[in-house]
């Protein structure tokens, strides 16, 4: 009869070969990528399209985060997700959405989501059955594949909860610049400046405060410029913050567009607006504050004041009991 140890060593043996024969095949699958790539880019320069080398250098800063990461570990996740999802990996919309809203442009950074989706949980089961083989020899089997499952999944949705927490501080900052680029924006306006040369002015003005805003803008500004209507490219303007409050303000400028009425009146009324219900979600956060700091005050707060407060008389009334 085979002990507990051995099943589990006869279990991790074929494991280790299914991953080495893995990291092999991958390593073959990477250096046969990389030479197809190099062919096709020395195709394509042959053709002669290094012609349009540099037409778009007054884009370059915008365009590098299109054009791909150089960053080593998104690549190598971007390649473990070729391999295992292979083209399905970069046709979700939805999953295109959540990575716009993240900021996140680079074309391969859906693969490499989920080639970080599938590196995690193969990482923490490579390290915990190292654990388990070296340290923590007492931990039965029915706990072992307890953590494992369990530490699996979690590994598994690491990526979605790192880029969830990206895309809400992204928003936030949105959110925090809109006031200032309304302003910018109704000043333009009133000055009589075009819509898109306002649009325009305002995205290079808040290039230093709020990159971020400025860089939608400036997306938005490349693609009306581009030829596309003005309609459609304020779509994906609010399609790419995700906000409510843009998603407003595009809907505004689109009617306005729509029925010819003034915009500059329009943007003013909608500022206003957006102040005041500004200023009502800092009274509202300033109402939930005394329930928010209840509970550390129950468990850090009471307690020292009682040691504090009945410290004294509890050690009085023990000499007196004991006398």
């Amino acid at each position: 009869m085979l002990s507990l140890d051995q099943n589990f060593l006869v279990i991790i043996f074929p494991l280790f070969f299914l991953i080495f024969f893995l990291f092999i095949f991958g390593v073959m699958r990477f250096v046969n990528m990389r030479n197809q790539k190099k062919n096709f880019i020395k195709k394509i320069q042959q053709e002669g399209y290094d012609e349009y080398e540099g037409a778009y250098e007054d884009d370059s800063e915008i365009l590098l985060s299109q054009s791909g990461s150089k960053n080593p570990l998104t690549y190598f996740f971007s390649f473990l997700g070729q391999i295992f999802i292979g083209q399905r990996a970069g046709n979700s919309g939805v999953v295109g959405k959540r990575f716009l809203r993240g900021g996140l442009r680079q074309k391969n950074i859906e693969t490499a989501f989920w080639g970080a989706k599938i590196f995690f949980p193969f990482l923490f089961l490579g390290g915990f059955i190292i654990l388990r083989m070296t340290v923590y020899k007492a931990v039965s089997t029915p706990y072992t594949a307890a953590i494992i499952v369990l530490g699996s999944l979690l590994a598994f949705y690491l990526p979605d909860i790192w880029l969830k927490q990206i895309t809400d501080k992204r928003k936030e900052r949105l959110l925090k610049a809109l006031p200032d680029a309304l302003d910018l924006l109704v000043i333009c306006v009133e000055a009589g400046m075009g819509l898109d040369s306002a649009l325009k002015r305002v995205g290079d003005e808040l290039n230093l405060s709020y990159p971020d805003l400025s860089g939608e803008l400036y997306l938005l500004n490349l693609e009306m410029r581009a030829g596309k209507q003005r309609r459609d490219a304020l779509k994906n303007f609010a399609m790419r913050t995700g906000l409510a409050e843009i998603k407003s303000l595009v809907t505004l400028l689109i009617q306005t567009d729509k029925f010819g009425t003034s915009v500059a009146t329009a943007l003013k009324v909608f500022s206003d607006s957006f102040r005041t219900q500004r200023f009502q979600r800092a009274e509202e956060k300033a109402a939930k504050l005394p329930v928010s700091i209840l509970i550390p005050l129950i468990l850090f707060i009471f307690p020292a004041l009682f040691v504090v407060i009945l410290g004294p008389a509890a050690i009085n009334i023990y000499q007196h009991l004991l006398k």
